[in-house]
């Protein structure tokens, strides 16, 4: 599949590049930045997936993390795609900052007008690493995958639908059971429609209750001033339950003073 250069700049030894490409998956032309270590010029280095949360781009951390130092003193290849496909002309589309441009959730949607369109899930989980894997030097037995709010949504099920897919998985500040927070009813009402059983297979709390893979650990990061947390958004406390009962190691910090923007990780 070609691939368009939009922009490379040197960072920190290594190169932070934007390109676009035409989505088979999502029908539509799509960007995802990649920063390459200086490893990355003569071996294949470990990849990291980050997905980005409610209205992001991929640029929002490629900009503002400061992530780079780190990932090319470690040799990391850093992946940031954007957050739902763009520039389809469905109807509504662009009328909310939570469902449509810039809230895919990560998910495959089943219902008109989405469907033809919105297919995050097979994106972020085949496509996109395909991609990867034939076009950078990058090992496809060394990736891990983190994300911030909407995108640790995705960050858990996709890990949690794919056991031993992943090396390491960090969330910060995760919609964690969509099924039973305001954001998650809304969403996938519409892109899965009405039958709730349908919702489950998106839900990171309802999968790990039926987790049946390989010991998995989990690292989430939770600002505790976060308004959408004191508003029922998130419910990390259900995850948690889950984890505790299926004796899956889960690290949660609590961060005084912070709220849902990413300070407290970057």
């Amino acid at each position: 599949m070609a691939l368009t250069q939009i922009s490379s700049n040197k960072c920190f030894g290594g190169l932070q590049k934007v390109f676009e490409h035409d989505s088979v998956e999502l029908n539509c032309k799509m960007k995802f930045a990649i920063y390459l270590p200086p490893k990355a010029e003569t071996e294949k280095c470990p990849a990291l997936y980050w997905l980005s949360g409610l209205t992001c781009t991929e640029q929002n951390f490629i900009s503002k993390s400061g992530y780079h130092q780190a990932a090319s003193e470690h040799g990391l290849a850093v992946v940031a795609p954007d957050t739902s496909p763009r520039g389809c002309n469905i109807k509504g589309e662009d009328e909310s900052w939570d469902f449509g441009t810039g809230a895919g959730f990560y998910v495959d949607t089943t219902e008109d007008p989405w469907k033809t369109n919105y297919r995050m899930y097979s994106y972020v989980m085949e496509e996109l690493p395909q991609l990867i894997n034939a076009s950078f030097l990058v090992d496809p037995q060394r990736m891990s995958i983190c994300g911030h709010s909407m995108g640790d949504h995705g960050v858990l099920i996709c890990a949690l639908k794919n056991p031993g897919n992943y090396k390491s998985v960090s969330a910060f500040a995760p919609i964690c059971s969509p099924v039973l927070c305001p954001w998650g009813k809304r969403v996938f009402s519409g892109y899965l429609g009405t039958d709730q059983s349908k919702w489950k297979a998106y839900d990171a709390t309802r999968l790990l209750k039926s987790y049946p893979g390989s010991q998995l650990d989990i690292l989430i990061d939770q600002g505790k001033d976060d308004q959408f947390l004191l508003d029922g958004q998130l419910l990390p406390d259900n995850f948690i339950a889950a984890c505790t009962e299926k004796k899956i190691l889960i690290v949660f910090r609590l961060q005084e003073g912070y709220e849902h923007s990413c300070e407290f990780h970057e």
